[in-house]
């Protein structure tokens, strides 16, 4: 702590925020002054690690945690330490490992369910490489949630009404928010690499340096905490909903993955003779079998499931080929040293660490079992009918009948995790749509 308590100092720093990422992927903690954050040791509750998207407890609460709701205890990541850019006073922030009163790691602790994944294939001398691409939609400030959001107005005063998939100047209509949220990541040292405009109105992807899964998983908790401050700041929200609006494609978090053998340092997906291995082929097989039990990780809301369309440019599939976008697990054309797979069906919505980990949960199955993969399709994915659970109640019963899944994710977090998605099931069929007293209230 000797060393964080210099770069306080020499930082001005008056304010630490101790977070938590919680099973949403949104940041928990707590604000405590800089000169007591390097004396005290940080407790939260540990029931803060389950609440559901809306707030609430589900009726399984204390089956899941302890009768007494007691504390957890909070480890800094002293590699986190960054400046807040939005904070009116200095303010540092840190993310902060969970751990039980036994010294143990927390079980439902999302960073440390990727923690144990990563230690499963250090236990094979594998290091495995990630890249995410996160995808946003900058939308007009709406207090009303009956209403639908609207694109905001770009500096020309107009809306986008036509798509602009990579345009230059419809990424210029809104320069000024585009501007500081390079300069905010610069300054809290997020490794973000390209940015274009997507197809949806005002619908932007930023691509992500490739390396370290739970780096990564941190750095992007951190940008859509970024991206939603600028945001407010200059008059309109981000929004990393899956489908946020009803006439627009949806906003996915594409994972591109690769292995690294850890005694040479070749990627392991890749013969010496510039072939794809067969670890390469078993992985891409692990996550055929396992990516369909595991699809309420990568589309955790009840929103999630309006992206999987044909006409949406989403995979409905866990189909794979080579560099055919069509299909849910996508091979980029590359050179033996970046062979990769890319995995097509996680949604922006998707909590980093939960999206990571099981996708690496479900390659590592495949490398375990010696799977092999269905042959690669070569003509348009969309064309086939859909496969993929098409609600998050469907997904959450595929994650309960996949015992392998359940046991390298966690027991204990696989029932924590689906007794919250199915609380905010249950949450969400209380509402009565407007769709439903359109059409029903006087046909039926």
């Amino acid at each position: 702590m000797d060393d964080v308590k210099k770069w306080l100092s020499s930082h001005r720093i008056s304010e630490v925020e101790c977070l938590v990422p919680d099973m949403t992927g949104n940041a928990r903690g707590k604000f405590i002054p800089a000169k007591k954050f390097i004396k005290q040791e940080s407790r939260l509750p540990e029931s803060i690690l389950i609440q559901t998207v809306t707030g609430e407890y589900t009726s399984e609460h204390y089956d899941i945690v302890s009768e007494t709701d007691s504390d957890m205890f909070l480890e800094p990541d002293t590699a986190t330490i960054r400046e807040v850019p939005w904070a009116d006073e200095r303010t540092a922030l840190i993310i902060h490992d969970c751990y039980l009163s036994s010294g143990q790691p927390h079980p439902l602790s999302t960073r440390n369910v990727l923690k144990k994944i990563l230690a499963q294939y250090q236990s094979k001398d594998l290091v495995p490489v990630l890249a995410p691409e996160v995808e946003f939609f900058l939308v007009a400030q709406n207090t009303d949630p009956d209403y639908e959001l609207t694109p905001p107005v770009g500096r020309s005063g107009r809306r986008e009404s036509a798509r602009q998939s990579y345009s230059i100047d419809a990424v210029n209509e809104f320069e000024k928010i585009i501007d500081q949220m390079y300069d905010y990541c610069e300054k809290m040292e997020l490794g973000i690499d390209t940015l274009i405009h997507e197809s949806g109105a005002a619908q932007f992807e930023v691509n992500f340096l490739h390396g370290d899964p739970l780096r990564l998983a941190d750095e992007v908790f951190l940008f859509k905490r970024v991206v939603r401050e600028i945001a407010l700041s200059n008059g309109v929200y981000a929004t990393f909903m899956a489908k946020p609006m009803r006439r627009e494609p949806g906003s996915s978090m594409h994972i591109h993955q690769s292995l690294v053998d850890r005694k040479s340092g070749d990627n392991a997906f890749s013969t010496k003779d510039g072939k794809y291995s067969s670890l390469f082929f078993n992985y891409i097989a692990g996550l055929q079998k396992y990516g369909p039990s595991a699809l309420c990780f990568f589309a955790p809301n009840v929103n999630s499931y309006r992206r999987f369309t044909p006409d949406n440019s989403a995979p409905i599939n866990f189909d794979w080929g080579y560099d055919n976008r069509t299909t849910g697990l996508r091979v980029p054309e590359s050179k033996p040293d970046g062979f990769r797979v890319e995995n097509r069906l996680p949604g922006s919505d998707a909590n980093p660490y939960l999206a990571f980990a099981a996708t690496l949960a479900c390659g590592y199955l495949g490398i375990v079992e010696n799977l092999q993969p269905q042959q690669a399709n070569e003509g348009n994915a969309y064309t086939q009918e859909i496969e993929v659970a098409r609600n998050l109640e469907e997904a959450l019963r595929l994650l309960d009948k996949c015992e392998p899944l359940r046991q390298i994710m966690g027991e204990d977090f696989a029932y924590a995790y689906s007794a919250v998605k199915r609380n905010e099931c249950e949450a969400f069929n209380e509402v009565i749509s407007s769709w439903e007293r359109e059409f029903l209230l006087l046909n039926v």
